[in-house]
């Protein structure tokens, strides 16, 4: 059974609908993730679910329990903000403690809960210090660690780690998923960085203007993408979304785009189902960076290869990948090479695609045919 249940979610402030229909679901120990440009209403989704928002329609269920109406104090989460949002006249101890202080807990359960939680943070050089003396990922931590002594059934994040420095986040995420591991807790989890949510995520639910435009887990979302938003979304660098014509018929389909100053590079599709309704017509042609390559580096498995020349527009190296910028479709098109092939801007260069990860897309409802 789910553990925590979302069905046809909708919250509007007046006429303005801000969650449209949301339906979601995770099990207990799960992490959740939801992620969106700015303004696409995750938020305010997690801000329901802690019941900081009352909802317009629907119903949010934990451990198969209606919260709906619930008041936040008895609804047995705890929350992470973005703030960190610390007392400032507390010390970390106090900081840590004080849900606990408030609930009427006896002073030794409340010291053995810091040590515990200061000793898996590894903060407990901290706890006598205030927040303005202690660095972002260090208040952080303390945040967190004043979620962890609750032992609440749902942890909720929103968006923990914007106001670190790059490196920084990197760390924290590495330590946010250790904890998940660690211990085993459900997690919701806001971010608009798609690397966070691919990296800490067993199911992501992406957004856009209020409506969830796919849900599943990070290979799912990577590799089968709902629509052209997901596509474009997720994934650095994007995916390529190439203009492109289905030509022939039967099982003998091909794609084929347009070049520059070259005739068009037709690449074979073997009976692609649903490719064959649009034979003749124009359709967007999806590869990954990864899936398009220098032929010595492509994958040897892979059951559909095609090669073709493309001009080379920009080379960038990158260390453990060398990234080239072709044109194809009337676009440009980021393929990543081996970190040791040899090619250079101006050059025409022969690549391979790999045709087993390639999607493809109407380009007027922008959904995946195939």
């Amino acid at each position: 059974m789910s553990f925590l249940k979302i069905t046809d979610l909708r919250k509007s402030y007046g006429a303005l609908e801000i969650l449209k229909n949301i339906n979601l679901e995770i099990d207990e120990g799960g992490f959740l993730v939801l992620v969106g440009p700015s303004g696409c209403g995750k938020s305010t989704l997690l801000n329901t679910i802690a019941g900081l928002e009352p909802i317009t329609s629907g119903e949010i269920a934990i451990n198969g329990k209606s919260v709906a109406g619930l008041h936040p104090s008895k609804r047995d989460i705890a929350m992470v903000f973005q703030s960190y949002a610390l007392y400032p006249n507390m010390t970390v101890a106090g900081n840590i403690a004080f849900g606990m202080e408030i609930r009427g807990v006896p002073k030794d359960e409340r010291e053995k809960a810091i040590k515990q939680v200061a000793d898996m943070l590894q903060i407990g050089h901290l706890l006598e210090r205030k927040p303005s003396q202690l660095s972002g990922g260090q208040r952080q931590r303390v945040a967190m660690g004043r979620a962890l002594v609750r032992n609440p059934q749902v942890f909720l994040f929103d968006e923990p780690l914007s106001n670190l420095d790059a490196k920084l986040r990197v760390d924290m995420r590495t330590e946010i998923k250790r904890l998940h591991q660690r211990m085993k807790t459900t997690i919701v989890y806001v971010t608009h960085d798609q690397i966070e949510a691919m990296t800490l995520a067993t199911k992501i639910a992406v957004l856009k203007d209020g409506v969830l435009q796919q849900f599943g887990t990070p290979a799912e979302i990577y590799n089968n993408p709902a629509n052209m938003f997901v596509a474009d979304f997720m994934g650095s660098p994007a995916m390529n979304l190439l203009t492109a014509t289905v030509e022939g018929g039967g099982n003998d389909l091909a794609v084929s785009l347009a070049r520059p100053d070259a005739e068009p590079l037709r690449l074979p599709v073997s009976s692609v189902g649903g490719l064959a309704a649009h034979v003749g017509k124009q359709i967007v042609f999806g590869i990954r960076p990864e899936a398009l390559t220098d032929p010595d580096g492509a994958d040897r498995n892979a059951r559909s290869l095609a090669e073709g020349d493309c001009l080379i527009d920009v080379v960038e190296p990158a260390g453990s990948d060398t990234f080239a910028v072709t044109k194809l479709g009337g676009k440009e098109v980021v393929a990543r090479l081996r970190a040791d092939v040899r090619i250079a801007a101006g050059q025409t260069a022969r690549l391979a695609f790999n045709l087993d990860k390639a999607v493809y897309f109407d380009p007027q409802t922008q959904q995946r045919i195939a």
